[in-house]
């Protein structure tokens, strides 16, 4: 279990959230903020699939770039605002699911830079809590002065 973040940190990652029209465009929600972790849940939408039903590549991969900027930004000084340096996604199955959650996670933060990992997990209303992987993310965050 992540470890919680303070309300400071917590207020910090929320109103950079907010401060995001993409993040609303898609409906997208903050689920939970810790230390090094972020997870953000989307919620299915005709509006944002692609030709065959799923959710387009682009939804998926904003809202898992966005958790791993936001778990890079619990890590990072209280001055500073973060942007993606790069990413690399993996797309291993389609984006079939009524709610999807991407989870960000710190594994190795510097002065400058972190390295994240990321995934995003489909669920259906028919399997509860059971969840496929439909896409994995390595990316590099970089700390910005405000």
């Amino acid at each position: 279990m992540p470890t919680p973040t303070t309300n400071d940190t917590h207020t910090r990652i929320a109103n950079s959230f907010d401060a995001q029209g993409l993040m609303k465009t898609l409906g997208a929600t903050i689920a939970l903020v810790a230390d090094g972790e972020v997870h953000i849940e989307l919620p299915f939408s005709t509006a944002l699939s692609q030709q065959l039903g799923y959710v387009h590549a682009g939804a998926i991969t904003s809202v898992v770039d966005s958790a791993c900027g936001y778990a890079a930004l619990t890590k990072a000084p209280a001055d500073f605002e973060v942007v993606t340096a790069e990413f690399k996604i993996n797309f291993v199955r389609p984006a079939i699911g009524e709610r999807f959650l991407a989870i960000g996670r710190v594994q190795s933060a510097g002065k400058l830079l972190a390295v994240c990992t990321g995934e995003v997990r489909a669920f259906s209303l028919a399997g509860g809590e059971d969840y496929k992987v439909v896409a994995l993310m390595q990316a590099t965050v970089v700390n910005v002065r405000r």
